[in-house]
């Protein structure tokens, strides 16, 4: 079996203790769980529309890829979770600003509930 190693960093909200890891390496890859627009520091959802919240969770997941050596370049696969598909297009405008020239494989699902109410959650998965 591969070895595997979880990742931590306080420039990301920390995780719930004993229930999941940040992210985890394993045969070259990191996967990183599913960020919401929370802010490292307060540990609360930041202020704004759908727009600024992705941002919020791109900015989430490029620490904890970055903690791991890897970062959004590297991003081979990403999930979006948006509580509303009316946010769609909204969310692409940011979207897109992101992962460099060779955009990633995508997948993105409206879900009936997100965790603490948020708009949208987005996971990836990368090479480092």
């Amino acid at each position: 079996m591969a070895e595997k190693t979880a990742v931590l960093t306080e420039k990301a909200p920390k995780p719930l203790a004993g229930i999941y890891s940040q992210a985890i390496k394993a045969n070259g890859f990191v996967f990183v769980s599913g960020a919401v627009p929370m802010d490292a520091e307060t540990m609360k959802i930041v202020d704004g529309d759908i727009q600024a919240h992705t941002h919020q969770c791109i900015k989430n997941l490029a620490a904890i890829l970055e903690a791991s050596g890897s970062d959004l370049n590297k991003v081979v696969k990403v999930n979006v979770f948006l509580s509303n598909m009316e946010d769609f297009s909204a969310m692409n405008e940011i979207y897109s600003q992101y992962w460099g020239e060779v955009k990633p494989c995508r997948t993105c699902v409206a879900v009936k509930t997100l965790p603490l109410n948020v708009d949208v959650e987005i996971e990836c998965t990368a090479t480092y």
